[in-house]
């Protein structure tokens, strides 16, 4: 074989071509990429930000476990007469905490006619006045409590 066939200006020019072409991403690929993360990132956000909220609202989820359970244990061992009897806080409380009215940095808690609405803490955020309620269905035991309040709207509870 002849040297000048093998390294021939021609070749040489087709040969970097071939190459260049095959060194990198182009403008349009890059763009669309970038339009399809910024699609995502819309989709993602908000729905990262309502799950964030659902995370936070268990918080006063489970500051009303303290609450049911004083209540049945109020219902199983002083034999209340009905659910009127069940107050937080009263003279004849058996037992049932008292009621905490919703500051800045405090949640609230109440409890009448066995009835438990917990508020979520005057905060500024969203979750701000959101309720959840917890019904007992009488005073016999044991308990079914029913979930209610602004929080099921909310789609938080």
């Amino acid at each position: 074989m002849n040297t000048l066939t093998l390294y021939s200006p021609t070749r040489y020019r087709l040969i970097r071509r071939s190459q260049s072409r095959d060194s990198g991403f182009t403008l349009i690929e890059i763009m669309v990429v970038i339009v399809i993360i910024g699609i995502l990132a819309l989709i993602a956000v908000p729905q990262y930000n309502v799950f964030a909220q659902r995370a936070e609202f268990t918080e006063l989820v489970s500051a009303a476990a303290p609450l049911r359970t004083s209540v049945e244990i109020a219902i199983q061992t002083r034999g209340p007469a009905d659910l009127d009897a069940l107050d937080g806080g009263a003279v004849a409380a058996m037992g049932i905490p008292a009621t905490v009215v919703a500051a800045a940095s405090v949640h609230g808690s109440l409890v009448a006619n066995g009835v438990i609405t917990m508020t979520w803490q005057a905060d500024g955020s969203p979750l701000a006045g959101i309720t959840y309620t917890l019904t007992p269905n009488g005073i016999v035991p044991p308990v079914a409590w029913v979930v209610g309040g602004t929080c099921v709207a909310a789609n938080f509870c």
